[in-house]
């Protein structure tokens, strides 16, 4: 569990996903037939009047408390409603060393993730002069080739609801290194990654294609995307303090907030992120909250109402009654009420920002660090949920199911199931492996999902309100799936459902038997790789001869070669895993010489193992040895088989650098 929750945070941009998803709070079905009368999904509230007043009382009530509890450096929210900034605040440090406080107004914070919106903004902006067809192959707009899949090319749209259907990338993400700025040109072509999905049937989260739509805005504006954006988006809405220029031009340093991993560790470097117009934004809240009112006034001054309502109101097909992508923002339902949103992450920079289109109503929220065990994931969660609570009041109510359908479905719904964000073809697929998420069907007869208890303050509670149709009774977050012929083809939760779904897990990969298939496998080569030198040595103490000669001898030292090959390889997979989780930035160049060696080393080893073991039983019974000595062989030739078959399904071989 606590591997995927980490694993999450990577990804949400160190990385940009999950968790630049938000867990909503009492999400509505947008007034569809799925909300039904009987148990209450959230406490009845009273309506409290949305002032400067109220929600400066309020904010102050909650903030400092949640930082110091969480262990975060600083924070900065804004609240705007009807035109108009309502508060701009900044709490605890900008630098913790310094003790210098946050300024909520020229303070600047990465967003991470909701530079998207940015970017996306732009590609509208484009769409509305005539210059893009978000139904095009974006093939016309390039001057290199997307090959087609199915005989399929992507598209805008197909991009802007991260439904391109590219694999997880993150070679080329996020550095350190000043020098790791690549020019968009040159990174959408050597970033490449492989298509997984054919474009428009499943949600899969892409820096990438945002990347990608970053550079063909480029192309069709004929200016540079960073020159775009402070020309066509920063100067008209008067955004000061905000640039996506890497690394930080010199006259922004002193307002740039530090970011920190931990409130135990020093400031950190200033991330650069690769794929730049999917998070390289660095911006003061005040400034996000000039964005915040653009959107909400029909595009303001960056877009026509007409364009503005194409990119608020678009919803693309998902599961059930499940949130959705618009054109760039994450659809969210909140105590009955639609908001548009998007949520960010750096490994430094923790942010969201929802917008309540109806109510003219938008929050932002971001973080300098992480916190204690992820504590700024639950600041942000509990944020909006309070907020929502406290100012959007919720008094619908639904029933559950019965119990005999309620278990039964249950029952269905229990298995292993992968993501549909991440990598497939390539070696980061292990981490595919250590990260299933696994559906439980408890004592109740309800289902359980471990992992995903992680994600919320406390352990959930899914109850079945309409056939494969959950809520969560704590936070009013839907979980609904796919099920055709019984089975279950996919299934997902508001808070994950726009860009991402859990699908079966392919039984050759399953790791409900190739986890336990793969430890045993390890313990008996570690037992044999141990025992080698130790039966030496023993041998050697009582002057005793060793039974094997000629090719069995030969034959059982190089089985236990490769044992030895073996622990190596894995070893070097822990630590780059290590490495990798410590860091994102070190596996997009600084470890690429462990890559390779890797694989070079796993399938040597592994093959190595299978064919020597075989080997060493076929001399074994030849030449009639004692059962002992058949038996393990033949359990090495078991462990041989599993690490082979985890080498060739997890692509722990070859040469090829965009993983």
């Amino acid at each position: 569990m606590r591997f995927f929750y980490k694993l999450m945070i990577i990804l949400a941009m160190a990385g940009f996903v999950p968790l630049s998803a938000q867990a909503p709070v009492n999400p509505d079905s947008g007034g569809d037939s799925h909300s039904q009368p009987g148990k209450s999904s959230a406490p009845p509230s009273e309506t409290v009047v949305l002032d400067t007043a109220d929600v400066t009382a309020w904010l102050d009530g909650f903030m400092p408390y949640a930082l110091e509890r969480g262990q975060i450096a600083g924070g900065a929210v804004v609240v705007v409603h009807n035109g108009q900034p309502i508060v701009e605040k900044g709490y605890g440090y900008a630098d913790f060393a310094t003790k210098k406080p946050v300024d909520g107004k020229t303070t600047m914070f990465r967003p991470g993730s909701i530079s998207k919106l940015f970017t996306w903004t732009a590609v509208m902006q484009q769409v509305e002069a005539g210059k893009l067809d978000l139904d095009k192959d974006v093939n016309a707009y390039l001057d290199f080739k997307i090959p087609p899949y199915d005989g399929k090319p992507i598209t805008l749209r197909n991009i802007m609801t991260h439904s391109a259907g590219f694999e997880e990338s993150i070679r080329h993400l996020i550095s350190n290194d000043p020098k790791a700025v690549m020019e968009l040109g040159k990174y959408s072509r050597e970033a490449l990654p492989e298509r997984v999905f054919a474009p428009g049937t499943t949600p899969a989260y892409s820096n990438y294609a945002t990347a990608l739509a970053g550079h063909i805005v480029e192309r069709v504006s004929g200016m540079s995307f960073d020159d775009y954006v402070d020309q066509r988006i920063f100067a008209p809405l008067g955004m000061a303090h905000s640039t996506f220029r890497q690394p930080l031009p010199a006259k922004f340093k002193p307002f740039m907030s530090s970011g920190y991993k931990s409130l135990a560790a020093p400031a950190q470097p200033f991330e650069i992120v690769i794929p730049a117009p999917a998070g390289s934004l660095s911006a003061s809240s005040a400034d996000m909250g000039k964005f915040m009112m653009a959107h909400l006034a029909d595009g303001g001054k960056l877009l026509s109402p007409e364009t503005a309502r194409m990119m608020h109101n678009y919803q693309a097909p998902n599961i059930g009654p499940l949130n959705s992508m618009a054109l760039g923002f994450y659809e969210q339902w909140i105590n009955g009420r639609r908001a548009i949103s998007h949520g960010g992450d750096t490994g430094l920079f923790h942010s969201d920002l929802w917008l309540f289109p109806k109510e003219n109503i938008g929050l932002y929220i971001t973080m300098n660090s992480g916190g204690k065990e992820g504590a700024s994931h639950a600041v942000r969660t509990a944020l909006i949920q309070k907020f929502a609570n406290r100012y959007l009041p919720d008094n619908r109510q639904f029933t559950p199911i019965d119990e005999a359908t309620a278990r039964k479905h249950a029952e269905i719904m229990a298995g292993t199931y992968v993501m549909s964000r991440g990598s497939f073809t390539n070696f980061m697929s292990l981490f595919g492996l250590l990260s299933t998420t696994k559906v439980l069907v408890g004592p109740d007869g309800k289902i359980m999902i471990p992992s995903l208890d992680g994600m919320s303050a406390g352990i959930r509670e899914w109850v079945e309100v309409e056939p494969f149709i959950w809520r969560d009774t704590t936070t009013g977050e839907r979980l609904a799936a796919e099920v055709k012929d019984g089975r279950v083809v996919r299934f997902s939760i508001d808070s994950f459902s726009p860009f991402t779904v859990l699908e079966p897990a392919r039984a050759a990969t399953n790791a409900a038997w190739l986890i336990p298939a793969l430890l045993a496998a390890l313990a008996i080569v570690l037992l044999a790789a141990l025992a080698w030198p130790t039966r030496a040595l023993v041998r050697r103490s009582y002057k005793a001869e060793f039974a094997l000669t000629d090719r069995s001898l030969l034959a059982y030292r190089l089985s236990r070669v490769c044992a030895w090959l073996v622990l190596a390889a894995v070893a070097g997979w822990v630590g780059l895993v290590a490495a990798f989780s410590a860091d994102i930035g070190s596996i997009g160049g600084p470890l690429d010489w462990l890559i390779n060696l890797l694989r070079v080393i796993t399938p040597v080893a592994s093959i190595g193992l299978l064919a020597t073991s075989i080997w060493h039983l076929v001399l074994s019974v030849q030449n009639r040895r004692r059962w002992t000595m058949k038996l393990g062989a033949v359990l090495m030739i078991f462990a041989g088989l599993v690490l082979t078959w985890v080498t060739f399904q997890f692509h722990l071989y070859g040469f090829n650098m965009v993983y």
